[in-house]
């Protein structure tokens, strides 16, 4: 990892919590053991996830020992009220490609408190990148700090997926906002993070996600100017229920709403019987 972490209260330690875990996961990958799992639905679940777990609940319980910690890999935490301050973390965002041997996969971890989150530490083990933000002060990669970029039309820049071509919902927006570059990409959080810095500029996805894959990235992409909204244009309110349908994360909120208000119209002509809207 190159450059240093920027001096902001709070993102120091929690970077070093998430870099210590992926580069745990990295050395996890030699063990068929850790890499071993089965298929739950569309996710793939490895040993590994709950390793990844208990390494990053452990670290940031020497942060702060008053604060829960919230976890895909930990059932009983998503179970009643939310805290009003909690950690949010995936361990492994992105299993099926830790697991197969791909290098898209991240470990994540969000500080949230009143809804939204306020820190954000996301670590890419394979290139050994890591992405920070506070809400407020900015977003960094590897201590470079992300500046926003000015707002372009829909199929302006570059649109990714994690497929080797555009599929399903990604193909029809390609098509029909004009976007003639692609980049094929990994878990949810790293192709936002990629948004973020700036070598793509739109992500839409139409299966479930839930508040753990993007809370972290949501962060990191607005505190670069960037909006993360679900697939109905309508924000995260990191309150309630985990799941949601789908996401748009895109480099310039116009682009998200432009992208959310197409779905809405397609979904709309469905219902009155005027054609199929992109699959959710």
């Amino acid at each position: 990892m190159t450059g240093g972490w920027p001096p902001f209260r709070g993102l120091a330690p929690l970077a070093r919590a998430v870099v210590e875990v992926g580069r745990l996961l990295r050395a996890w990958r030699s063990d068929s053991a850790a890499l071993r799992g089965a298929w739950e639905g569309a996710q793939f679940k490895a040993r590994a996830d709950a390793m990844a777990h208990e390494a990053l609940a452990a670290r940031l319980a020497r942060i702060a020992p008053a604060l829960p910690v919230v976890s895909e890999e930990d059932p009983a935490s998503l179970r009643g009220a939310r805290p009003r301050r909690y950690w949010l973390v995936d361990p492994i965002d992105g299993t099926a490609s830790y697991a197969h041997g791909f290098a898209g996969y991240v470990t994540q971890a969000a500080l949230m408190a009143d809804g939204r989150a306020e820190l954000a530490a996301i670590h890419a083990p394979e290139a050994d990148t890591l992405y920070l933000a506070a809400r407020g002060q900015g977003a960094w990669a590897n201590g470079r700090r992300l500046a926003p970029r000015p707002p372009a039309p829909p199929g302006a820049g570059l649109l990714t997926d994690n497929t080797p071509y555009p599929r399903g919902i990604a193909r029809a927006v390609q098509l029909r906002f004009g976007y003639r570059r692609y980049l094929e990409c990994g878990s949810i959080a790293l192709k936002t993070c990629r948004i973020a810095e700036g070598a793509a500029h739109l992500f839409v996805k139409d299966v479930p996600v839930r508040d753990w894959d993007v809370a972290a990235p949501e962060l990191l992409l607005a505190e670069t100017g960037g909006a993360l909204r679900r697939l109905d244009g309508t924000p995260f309110g990191y309150r309630g229920g985990f799941d949601h349908d789908g996401l748009i994360a895109a480099a310039d909120p116009a682009t998200a709403a432009a992208v959310a208000g197409w779905w809405r119209r397609a979904a709309g002509d469905a219902r009155r019987g005027r054609g199929v809207p992109p699959k959710v």
